[in-house]
């Protein structure tokens, strides 16, 4: 039986098996970024600032690495006495960084992992990376427990997610191609920067909080339905009504010389010690 889209977006095994099966709907989602983004410092060089602080011989668990984009992006600035594992759920995922850091000449250890159940001795890294993929964890309060108890006595967690407002004109599009009778299936993010304060706070007694300031502008129709296309709630639309999409975004291209989307992302940084 298939499960309705709430629940594929935090079951594990839909996410190993499919969504997340290997990097192609990730992919297709990171070339909009990648090619219209408005800021051009770029999103995994604004996160890898954020590491710089961390010790010459760093001890590093990033959980969710999914294709290792940032690590390929920003190699050339990893120290080369750094410790770094990078772990997914998925096999497919872990293939696919394998394959894009490879040829990096930097070393790195691949582990397939559950973030619930980080299998490794207590306070044994300094920093755990969460990019993006916490609200896909179904006890989040399971996996920050792990995350806490794996960190170093000074050690710190890098979470990465969107706010509210991250990608709303696709949101109306998909809206208003639902249609009035039927609608979207109602669905609140788990872990967004508006909520994870909160759920971060249980665990780590300090916690900031950053925004990378970025939106879209997309010249082009074609990224923009892949992107579309690529998601969990793709599912939900018939070609007829992703058609109708496609038109009001021709539309939209034409009049406008661009398609406006907005983003909102950013990183919490929560450490163990006050």
């Amino acid at each position: 039986m298939n499960l309705p889209v709430t629940a594929q977006f935090t079951d594990p095994a839909f996410l190993k098996t499919s969504q997340y099966r290997d990097s192609t709907n990730l992919d297709a989602r990171a070339v909009i970024h990648q090619r219209f983004s408005t800021n051009p410092y770029g999103w995994f060089n604004w996160v890898f600032d954020a590491l710089t602080s961390l010790p010459d011989h760093a001890r590093i668990l990033e959980l969710g690495c999914g294709p290792g984009y940032m690590w390929k992006e920003c190699a050339r600035r990893v120290p080369p006495a750094w410790k770094i594992t990078l772990s997914d759920l998925s096999p497919g995922m872990l293939d696919a960084a394998w394959r894009n850091l490879v040829v990096t000449g930097r070393s790195f250890k691949f582990e397939q992992i559950d973030a619930q159940f980080i299998p490794c001795p207590d306070q044994t890294f300094d920093a755990v990376i969460a990019n993006h993929m916490l609200y896909h964890v179904p006890d989040r309060k399971k996996a920050l427990s792990e995350i806490r108890r794996v960190l170093k006595a000074d050690g710190c967690l890098f979470a990465t997610t969107v706010g509210d407002g991250h990608l709303k004109e696709i949101s109306a599009w998909l809206s208003r191609a639902a249609g009035k009778n039927e609608g979207l299936t109602p669905f609140s993010q788990p872990f967004l920067l508006e909520n994870g304060l909160s759920q971060l706070q249980e665990f780590f007694p300090h916690v900031e909080i950053s925004r990378y300031p970025d939106n879209l502008k997309v010249t082009e129709v074609e990224p923009v339905m892949a992107y579309i296309r690529s998601g969990i709630r793709a599912v939900e639309f018939s070609e007829i009504k992703l058609a109708g999409i496609e038109k009001e975004l021709r539309e939209q291209l034409e009049q406008h010389g661009e398609i406006f989307i907005t983003k909102d992302s950013g990183l919490f940084l929560a450490t163990k010690n006050p």
